[in-house]
């Protein structure tokens, strides 16, 4: 449960955007979005391998 202390005579605006910064630190809804579509372990491990050549391009570049 998110608990989010309000100042008093804190304005509404602020204390509603500092329960959707510690809400989306959670990644609560990052996780849902994930979880709502699947992806076979081949996909995934695919996209890592992709990921890592482009990382390693990207550093490989600089230098």
């Amino acid at each position: 449960m998110i608990v989010v202390p309000v100042k008093e005579g804190e304005n509404i605006e602020r204390a509603l955007k500092k329960f959707k910064r510690k809400f989306e630190k959670t990644g609560v809804v990052k996780e849902l979005r994930r979880r709502q579509q699947f992806d076979k372990p081949s996909v995934i491990k695919r996209a890592q391998m992709m990921h890592a050549v482009y990382v390693q391009h990207m550093k490989q570049n600089e230098e």
